[in-house]
């Protein structure tokens, strides 16, 4: 019995990654071409999400300060579900629909990107969020399934896993995420060793 609990679970995940990379292919890629340019011209990446996709968050912010797979320099990126004081704070004077727009407000800049994790797209916090986004000239990518929900429709890059599973949408979720950041750190990588060369020409010159 657990065996074939097991076996289901892995296999139905597969068969959903294998979709993914068939429909969603063209699109991440354009979101972590949109990443690229944005932390090469000095923006930021901001993250937020609810209780598993709030993990999700956290975790994929961490990749990008400390690194994935590669040793690089770190990239600006913060999770937005973090700091207790300011969640609490947020919460009790304005209602905990604000708790990620008030800081989106403060913190984007034109040139930032924020990432919008649910499984739903349902969440009115994250709805608030989109919306601060939009005013303070943030690019905003959501990652969704369930058809997206309302947050789809509020976002520029909706990347909708096609599934009603939540489990299954949070696991493909921080695949997805990986996968942009492994992009990222490869250009970041394949852009250092041209300046690496010219430095080391300039000084065997010198």
């Amino acid at each position: 019995m657990s065996q074939a609990v097991v076996r289901t679970h892995l296999l139905e995940l597969a068969d959903l990654a294998a979709l993914c990379a068939s429909d969603l292919s063209a699109p991440i890629a354009e979101v972590a071409a949109l990443v690229t340019a944005a932390v090469a011209g000095g923006g930021k990446l901001m993250f937020c999400g609810n209780g598993g996709s709030a993990a999700d968050a956290q975790h994929l912010a961490t990749e990008y300060v400390v690194r994935f797979r590669r040793q690089r320099g770190p990239l600006p990126a913060l999770a937005l579900t973090t700091d207790t004081s300011l969640l609490t704070a947020a919460a009790n004077d304005y209602g905990f629909v604000h708790v990620f727009a008030r800081q989106v407000a403060a913190l984007g800049r034109p040139g930032d990107v924020l990432f919008l994790h649910s499984t739903s797209g349902e969440s009115p916090n994250l709805w608030a969020a989109a919306t601060a986004a939009r005013a303070a000239g943030v690019t905003t990518v959501a990652l969704l399934a369930h058809g997206g929900g309302a947050l789809r429709l509020l976002v520029d890059h909706a990347l909708v896993v096609p599934t009603d599973d939540t489990a299954h949408a949070q696991e493909l979720h921080l695949a997805i995420g990986h996968v942009i950041c492994d992009i990222v750190e490869q250009s970041m990588v394949a852009a250092a060793r041209p300046a690496a060369r010219e430095s080391s020409t300039a000084a065997g010159e010198a």
